[in-house]
């Protein structure tokens, strides 16, 4: 484990977990990067201060940025607490905005509105500005239709007048993106991803799953079901106290590997399953960067899979070196936070080359957890209920053998349980629309191993 600390805070730390040996003519490496921040950020029940420094040569500035979407659309009145509760949870989200934080509220329709403060800027948090964000939250009222788009330009607009080190975003709907094509979105989700992160929320039952999670997807942060609008205050105090607990912004995970190896995939696996294979940023000769965005004090967990070149007994290489880095803001080399190897050692031990590390192994199963999951619904959904019976009874048993019970209660909603050990179920005659879309917005939730 290589450490790089200085003076700076938070600390990150590298741990690889892997079987390093391959058999003779054997060519693929899996591994496990652990990857660890700590001494930084604040998390939820800590009290609120102000952020430490971002790391030297990282973004300067305020210590954040945070722009609250709220959906007000016509549907929002329906029912008329529904709008009066995502009033509530965005002033709850407001009262624990940090001393010195920048923010501000947009209302999203078929087009944006600055709610709070206006005129193209942020406020910045202190009692007096709190107050009467929470006094404009009163002029929102339901009406017109839904262009997410819209909103995240707007965001993104708001959240560059300022120099900031965090940039992230909040949003809300209840609906599906009606009023712009998916193309539209898309182009604002290009536009908008490594500018800021953005934490996506669906109330109620009448939103589009893939909608969310694909913002959430694509702005490197997270997504969750609301389905009883009275619980939106209780989230959206969570969502905030974890937004001030960042400290350090746009780190990426760079992969540098040899000539002649072939990186099959990057994927983040803890603590939920996003592919960042596709994400690669070219950065020099064999290495290129992965977007992770911004750091607290957590922990998260990588699978790097790479095709190594042939090679005979006894012979060992270095396959891949995984370093967390920082962009310099005067354009030079970024800083490296820390880094980890990954190797390959050619053995004739048939017990050593066979062994599969139990990390590994463990995120390999929670993967196709995600997948099958997935797979199962849009079974269901599309009447081939045999497949969505095989697809959902391999997530059970996957679930129950990871010791996932927070996935295994979400399916035993949408199946009858037979035999968790053998994925045994019957598909249940009528499921809500909330179970349904709480397991499919939750499917790539996972477990860490069981140390």
């Amino acid at each position: 484990m290589a450490v790089f600390s200085k003076s700076q805070v938070p600390r990150f730390s590298v741990e690889v977990y892997q079987n390093e040996y391959l058999p003779e003519g054997g060519r693929e490496v899996n591994a496990i990067v652990t990857v660890t921040s700590t001494g930084g950020g604040t998390t939820g029940g800590v009290p609120l201060r102000q952020a430490s420094p971002p790391p030297s040569g990282s973004n300067r500035g305020p210590a954040a940025g945070v722009v609250i979407m709220v959906d007000c659309s016509g549907s929002m009145d329906y029912p008329p607490k529904k709008l009066r509760n995502a009033r509530d949870a965005t002033a709850a989200a407001i009262d624990t905005l940090r001393d010195g934080v920048t923010f501000a509220v947009v209302a999203g329709t078929h087009k944006a509105l600055e709610v709070y403060p206006g005129g193209g800027r942020l406020a910045v948090a202190d009692p007096a500005t709190r107050a009467r964000a929470k006094d404009a939250l009163r002029a929102l009222t339901a009406g017109g239709g839904t262009a997410i788009g819209t909103w995240l330009r707007l965001a993104d607009r708001l959240l560059s007048s300022t120099d900031l080190a965090i940039r992230h975003g909040i949003l809300l709907t209840d609906g599906r993106n009606e009023h712009e094509s998916p193309d539209e979105l898309r182009a604002a989700l290009d536009a908008c991803a490594g500018r800021f992160t953005c934490d996506a929320r669906g109330v109620g039952t009448d939103w589009e799953v893939k909608e969310v999670t694909g913002i959430a997807s694509a702005l490197l942060g997270t997504a969750d079901i609301v389905a009883d609008p009275s619980g939106l205050a209780a989230d959206f105090t969570r969502m905030m106290e974890n937004a001030m607990g960042k400290e350090v912004a746009d780190v990426a995970l760079r992969l540098w590997t040899p000539v002649g190896v072939e990186i099959k995939f990057v994927k983040q696996v803890a603590p939920t399953v996003e592919d960042l294979t596709g994400r690669r940023t070219e950065a020099g000769p064999r290495a290129g960067d992965y977007p992770t965005g911004s750091w607290g004090d957590e922990s998260r967990d990588y699978h790097i899979c790479v095709q190594v070149p042939e090679a005979g007994i006894g012979q060992e290489m270095l396959a891949a070196r995984a370093s967390l880095i920082v962009p310099a803001a005067d354009g030079g080399a970024p800083e490296v936070l820390s880094h980890g190897l990954v190797r390959a050692v050619w053995t004739d031990d048939m017990a050593a080359s066979t062994s599969i590390n139990p990390q590994v192994a463990h995120y390999t199963g929670q993967a196709e957890l995600a997948q099958v999951i997935q797979q199962g619904l849009e079974a269901r959904k599309s009447g081939d209920f045999d497949g969505a019976t095989a697809k959902l009874g391999r997530a059970v048993q996957l679930a129950a053998r990871s010791g996932n019970e927070d996935t295994a209660k979400l399916l035993s909603k949408v199946v009858d349980v037979v035999d968790a050990a053998t994925g045994t179920v019957r598909l249940k005659a009528k499921v809500a629309d909330a179970d349904e879309m709480t397991l499919e917005t939750r499917s790539t939730k996972t477990v860490r191993v069981k140390k």
